[in-house]
């Protein structure tokens, strides 16, 4: 059985986060995250941007196997955790990591720089939401909800639709990754505004895939914990989509006023 300590330190650390997450959305809306086309000297030293990008996003992945292996090794938790729906939340969460770090980083092209203090930053939150993540599915919910993930789950209409959610926009964002590195040939240093794709309709398409992957997470396992995930996402990832926005507007003008795009919801945003 949990310590209620630690139940009660689970749901502080949730609740905070989420208040943590509308601190970051306002924020990004008068400061520019200092990474990738944001990229400033402001931010202070700068690190190599392929191993930024694997420091940043492996401890998630990590955290999550580590929670979820040490839930199949205790007696009161691997009966609960070993059934289908605990390995498809477990596959699908890793599943995902498992390309951002360990094969996204290394197809990104240039010699590109990451600040330091983002990755610092990225990894603080990544670890924190691992913890969220895999304690919430492998420790709280199989003894404090034994009865809500069980195989009957994956007949539900949360799962069902969370699962296509999930995968819609996981092509959405591989796809988008993929037209955003392809954009030039090799020595070829001309910006260029995407324009395959989803970003016919918004100028970060690849944003738009990731919140609707976590948006599914977060169906699917229809918990506070996949929510805050959904939520931190949005709040990173729409006030940045409106910095990258303004960037393209500035340099592309005319295809803007042909296209109107938007940032990161089509027709809307």
């Amino acid at each position: 059985m949990e310590n209620i300590y630690s139940v009660n330190f689970f749901y502080d650390l949730l609740y905070i986060m989420f208040l943590v997450g509308l601190v970051v959305f306002i924020a990004l809306y008068f400061v520019d995250a200092g990474y990738g086309k944001m990229r400033s000297d402001k931010w202070g030293p700068a690190m190599n941007n392929k191993a930024g990008w694997f420091l940043m996003e492996c401890p998630v992945f990590f955290v999550v196997f580590y929670l979820y292996f040490k839930a199949l090794g205790d007696p009161s938790l691997a009966p609960k955790v070993s059934q289908v729906p605990y390995w498809v939340f477990f596959l699908i969460f890793e599943f995902h990591y498992f390309q951002r770090s360990f094969i996204f980083p290394f197809l990104l092209k240039g010699k590109g720089k990451m600040p330091f203090v983002i990755m610092l930053l990225s990894v603080i939150w990544n670890l924190i939401n691992g913890y969220i993540q895999g304690y919430w599915l492998f420790h709280l919910a199989p003894i404090h909800y034994p009865d809500l993930y069980t195989t009957d789950w994956l007949t539900t209409p949360q799962f069902i639709i969370g699962t296509i959610i999930f995968i819609i926009g996981w092509i959405i964002n591989m796809h988008s990754d993929y037209v955003i590195r392809h954009l030039r040939q090799p020595g070829d240093t001309n910006h260029y505004l995407p324009k395959k794709g989803m970003y016919k309709y918004v100028t970060s398409a690849n944003y738009l895939g990731e919140i609707i992957e976590w948006l599914g997470f977060a169906i699917l396992t229809w918990s506070l914990a996949g929510l805050l995930f959904f939520w931190f996402c949005c709040c990173n990832l729409v006030p940045r989509s409106n910095a990258i926005y303004k960037k393209y507007e500035e340099e592309f003008p005319e295809e803007f006023d042909r296209k109107k795009l938007k940032r990161i919801i089509p027709f809307i945003y």
